[in-house]
């Protein structure tokens, strides 16, 4: 399940919701997979019922009714399964004029923590701002947005977003966020080349051809296939030159991704931590490679909550075989975990139940760690080949997810970099913006005409590029890179705003409201948009200085 909070683009305010979504077909794993269940139909079987095989499909297959009222902004959110279409419905207690539905698509999260909802409008590609958590049995706001006092944004669903909950996941179309004019996914699932790479040539061959195995694999590349999606980190980045989406098993992931931890983190207070949890293990540390993640766990099997126990002491007697574990330590508990693999709440993840993977030999107290501050260092964790560009970036997302602390070693680090990120277009982003926040705007100029050089749709470049335009007076120059921009990328609200006020100092005070009205769109519950909306009555140069 997705839970990270929704990562700001370009310091804009991305926001989106409501309208018809257009259907698209992704098919399941038990089609995707079908012809690998001829030979491997025991594997095939057992595999349907794990967690990763349900990691999304379509909304209809794993639907909760239910209804959520949010009091800080006044909105009630129903779920529902109205005529055979699941359907997400919103309304404002506080303006009758906010309401409205969107069908869902698909649902993501295989229910074990929770379950959230896809849906599309006009081929933006939305996450629903609610999501059924196990835990509490109830729905509730995604994180970030619980405070929010109008309705909150939703979320755009990047390809980065999708990769671990489907599979066969395309990028955007060039120069948006998350628009796709054809399938976002092909399959719903993650597949069995999701982990053994594709098999054409194997089934070509009638098993001949060899397959990726990840047990077959040195260490490095066989832990790579889980840590792909099973590792986070507190940022995480991808690599100069290089996606995530073109990880392939076999692959080392830290060719892609680099991960990124602050210092003095308690790695039971935060999600998708198991695999830094266990690094610091006393098991992990003694047995080295010959311990990795399938060593408890089968990727093909999950047990039963009534099997869970047994099958995971096994587990753990595969190396404490000795007579006081196999006979008399606590004859009347079998469950290893319920004492040295405790639940503990991930604070970044509301109403869920993490399970703490250091398998301590003593369980830890109530809240342990918590006397030790985060800091704002980030170091490397499980990325033996991160760069300098790498940490800086890694200090980048930092910044745009909140943490304005760290914005000086950003700039520090991106600085030092200049020269090296030529044709590094993610870091010259980066440059270009924390240039233009700082006043340096020759320098931000360079550095996005060096991007747009390398692509000339990037969404960033382009549309900081017009708004400096703007600053400078040129408002022709600005007008013909933001609109194009805009016209991709309807959904960001920052985006519309910045070029309504443009069209409004040109003087184009109709062209500006069909602007934000385009955008309302997808931001109906969006006080910004309205107010600024229903001002655009008097345009022209006068307005400049106010608008700049």
């Amino acid at each position: 399940m997705h839970m990270r909070p929704g990562r700001p683009i370009l310091f804009l305010l991305v926001i989106l919701i409501s309208a018809a979504a257009e259907a698209f077909q992704a098919t399941p794993v038990r089609v995707a997979d079908a012809e690998c269940a001829k030979c491997h139909k025991e594997i095939f079987q057992r595999y349907l019922s794990t967690p990763m095989a349900h990691a999304s499909g379509t909304a209809g297959e794993n639907l909760m009714p239910g209804t959520f009222f949010h009091v800080p902004s006044g909105v009630e959110y129903v779920i529902s399964n109205e005529h055979g279409q699941p359907r997400l419905g919103f309304r404002s207690r506080k303006d009758n004029n906010i309401s409205g539905e969107n069908p869902l698509g698909y649902f993501l999260g295989s229910g074990h923590l929770g379950t959230t909802y896809l849906y599309e409008i006009d081929r933006y590609l939305f996450e629903s701002p609610v999501a059924w958590y196990a835990a509490s049995h109830r729905y509730d706001m995604k994180p970030g947005l619980a405070e929010m006092t109008q309705m909150p944004p939703s979320l755009p669903m990047e390809s980065s977003c999708l990769r671990c909950h489907m599979s066969g996941v395309d990028r955007s179309d060039s120069g948006t966020i998350n628009r796709y004019s054809g399938l976002p996914f092909l399959h719903t699932g993650i597949t069995c080349e999701a982990c053994h790479g594709d098999a054409q040539r194997h089934m070509n061959s009638s098993g001949k051809a060899a397959i990726v195995n990840p047990a077959h694999l040195d260490p490095t590349h066989r832990d790579s296939v889980c840590i792909n999606c099973h590792l986070e980190g507190d940022v995480s980045v991808e690599r100069a030159g290089h996606s995530a989406l073109d990880y392939h098993p076999g692959d080392s992931i830290s060719d892609y991704l680099a991960f990124y931890v602050y210092s003095g983190t308690n790695l039971t207070t935060r999600g998708v931590s198991e695999v830094e949890q266990l690094a610091q293990s006393t098991c992990k540390r003694m047995s080295g490679d010959r311990m990795s993640c399938t060593s408890c766990h089968d990727p093909h099997f999950t047990p039963a909550p009534e099997q869970r126990a047994a099958f995971f002491r096994t587990k753990c007697l595969a190396c404490h075989s000795q007579p006081q574990f196999a006979v008399s330590h606590h004859q009347e508990n079998s469950d290893c975990t319920s004492c040295h693999m405790r639940h503990t709440g991930a604070e970044n993840i509301p109403h869920v139940a993490w399970t703490d993977h250091r398998i301590l030999r003593e369980p830890a107290p109530p809240h342990a760690g918590t006397e030790h501050p985060q800091s704002a260092e980030l170091s490397p964790v499980l990325s033996p080949d991160a760069s300098r560009r790498d940490l800086a970036m890694a200090y980048y997302q930092a910044l745009l997810e909140g943490n304005s602390s760290v914005e000086p070693t950003a700039w520090k680090l991106l600085q030092e970099q200049r020269t090296a990120i030529g044709s590094d277009e993610r870091a010259l982003d980066a440059f270009g913006l924390l240039s233009a926040k700082r006043g340096e705007n020759q320098d931000a100029e360079e550095a996005f005409q060096r991007v747009l050089k390398l692509d000339p749709r990037d969404l960033t470049a382009e549309s900081n590029l017009g708004i400096l335009a703007a600053k400078q007076g040129k408002l022709q120059a600005s007008l013909a890179l933001l609109q194009p921009a805009f016209d991709a990328n309807m959904d960001v609200v920052g985006l519309a705003m910045n070029l309504a006020r443009v069209q409004c100092m040109a003087g184009d005070a109709a062209g500006a409201r069909a602007t934000l009205e385009r955008a309302l769109v997808y931001a109906p519950g969006l006080q910004e948009l309205r107010h600024m909306r229903d001002q655009m009555r008097d345009c022209g140069p006068k307005n400049r200085a106010a608008a700049q």
